[in-house]
């Protein structure tokens, strides 16, 4: 005869953790991280603020959580334009997934990474910092990948790499305020092919 069967040592959270991080998204995604009260957050979440405490940590602390899952699914297509064979098409890709993303029916407009802390006073300085350094930090993967591009031959060997990464990403995150101001697809669309209209040629 075994002893008798082990209990595992406290009580079961009683909520979809994934599900209720993903509300938090689009909470902090819709009204930005200052505008994004707790009671807000909890109530999208369906759980008390003692549970959110104790699932998540502080507001600041679920702010990053919902930042990694919105980087991982959402915004993942600026991640995945890198690995496109030219410069071009990775340009392309992420122009292109910023129009997909900030246009989605299923999401607030905009894109998180903009809008979560522009108009952020004191109170909202932790998440406006982390998204200057989530969007520094995509402009200079841009820009270490235009310049791959440069030593294959790929753009011209004049080209200046992060020139053109910080003009892809200034046009991907105006796309994005555009969006959250109304303006459709077909049209935010079309500013993305016009803004590649003058790309460099292939170097020689």
């Amino acid at each position: 005869m075994t002893g008798p069967e082990k209990v595992a040592i406290g009580r079961p959270r009683g909520f979809d953790a994934d599900e209720a991080l993903r509300r938090a998204l689009l909470v902090f995604w819709e009204q930005g991280y200052e505008g994004a009260s707790l009671t807000a957050l909890t109530g999208a979440m369906g759980i008390t603020k003692t549970s959110m405490y104790a699932a998540f940590g502080n507001k600041e602390q679920l702010f990053r959580r919902a930042l990694e899952l919105y980087t991982e699914g959402p915004a993942s297509y600026g991640v995945r334009a890198l690995d496109e064979p030219t410069a071009l098409a990775v340009a392309r890709a992420v122009l292109d997934g910023s129009v997909r993303t900030t246009t989605s029916p299923d999401c607030p407009p905009g894109c998180l990474g903009v809008q979560g802390s522009l108009a952020a006073g004191e109170p909202g300085r932790p998440a406006r910092d982390v998204l200057t350094e989530w969007r520094n930090d995509a402009g200079r993967r841009l820009a270490q990948r235009f310049r791959r591009a440069v030593d294959e031959g790929d753009l011209p060997a004049d080209a200046d790499a992060d020139r053109l990464a910080r003009y892809i990403m200034t046009v991907a995150f105006g796309i994005a305020v555009q969006a959250a101001s109304g303006v459709g697809r077909d049209d935010l669309q079309e500013i993305a092919d016009t803004a590649l209209l003058s790309w460099p040629p292939v170097g020689s």
